[in-house]
């Protein structure tokens, strides 16, 4: 059965969802789309070949004109809550992009009003859907090497040399801690299987650098299950680039797990048992990687009835953990996240 979708949001990141990901997968319909700029959505409609008669100012409209099943939101931040309350409340089922909402209590919200009218509601989490991730995450739940003390996580990007004038990424709210580290905060969870507890963090911001708010960070992280993690991360770094999904060394009982995912370098997963030679790990092939990953997760939800992976109920632990990093580079304390 074909999923029909109204999408939300048609910025450069929904562009690029609807050309490269929705257009590509053959489970879904886009139905109608929604952008509340008239001038973005006049950009968008002329790029894509969009008809001008599905296309909507807002999403209460094209509810009403057209019928469909699910709404996915890749709106900027300040519209998630909005567009899924209204897109709950119309019964749809819901795909939100990452971060959740602003604020816990506002999740929480949207998690309760999916459950009243029995709708799915999932955060597309797309770092999870990579071959390494997949891997390190069986490796760690089978126990292959034992458990795992700590963790050593490096991200490193130089984003600082685009024009001011017309770099938005230089205005956002966080851009390290909120619009990038909330991947490998979600990474951290998925693949350890612990919940952090407590956190400390360090953020700076150079007087050279292009960014209104700290772009680097360094903090330690306490998981429930003893685990601790320490992680770099940096917009500003000069050094050799990694992978979106960073760089990664677990180091357990019986040896240590070596890997990264998701950018120029291919994934890859080096075990090394203690007294051993390191070896390449055998990566699973996945039909549906990133962004598809998560599409394809959603469909299987809304067909199936089963919750998602990363659905709102779970992904609030994930806002939590983001929230109480944030608190914690703003305030400079340690933060226990309840």
């Amino acid at each position: 059965m074909t999923l029909r979708f109204i999408q939300v949001g048609l910025g450069g990141w929904g562009q690029n969802w609807f050309k490269d990901i929705l257009s590509q997968y053959p489970g879904v319909e886009v139905v109608a789309w929604v952008e509340i700029d008239p001038q973005a959505q006049s950009e968008a409609r002329q790029k894509l070949y969009l008809p001008q008669e599905r296309c909507f100012l807002h999403l209460e409209e094209a509810i009403e004109q057209v019928q469909a099943d699910a709404v996915l939101i890749t709106a900027s931040l300040p519209g998630h809550v909005p567009s899924a309350r209204i897109a709950l409340s119309a019964q749809k089922h819901v795909l939100l992009e990452k971060p959740f909402a602003p604020t816990l209590a506002e999740a929480r919200e949207l998690v309760a009003l999916a459950a009243q009218h029995k709708r799915m509601l999932m955060i597309s989490q797309n770092y999870r859907f990579a071959p390494a991730v997949q891997k390190v995450r069986e490796l760690v739940r089978e126990g292959v090497l034992g458990p795992v003390s700590s963790v050593s996580l490096d991200f490193r990007k130089f984003a600082n040399a685009a024009p001011v004038a017309t770099n938005r990424h230089y205005h956002i709210w966080q851009p390290l801690l909120v619009d990038m580290s909330i991947h490998h905060f979600d990474l951290m969870r998925a693949v350890l299987g612990q919940e952090p507890r407590q956190v400390m963090c360090q953020t700076w911001n150079p007087a050279w650098s292009n960014f209104v708010d700290p772009p680097a960070a360094a903090m330690t992280i306490l998981f429930d299950g003893g685990t601790v993690v320490s992680y770099r991360g940096s917009w500003i770094s000069q050094g050799s680039p990694t992978n979106w999904g960073g760089e990664w060394r677990m180091d357990c009982e019986k040896g240590q797990l070596d890997w990264t995912s998701r950018g120029d370098i291919p994934d890859r997963v080096a075990v090394r048992a203690q007294g051993k030679r390191p070896r390449s790990a055998l990566l699973p092939t996945l039909e549906y990687r990133d962004r598809s990953g998560s599409l394809d997760t959603f469909v299987r939800a809304c067909q199936t009835g089963v919750n998602p992976e990363s659905s709102g109920q779970d992904n609030l632990k994930t806002l939590a953990f983001l929230l109480a990093v944030v608190k914690a580079a703003e305030s400079g304390l340690p933060v226990t996240i309840a």
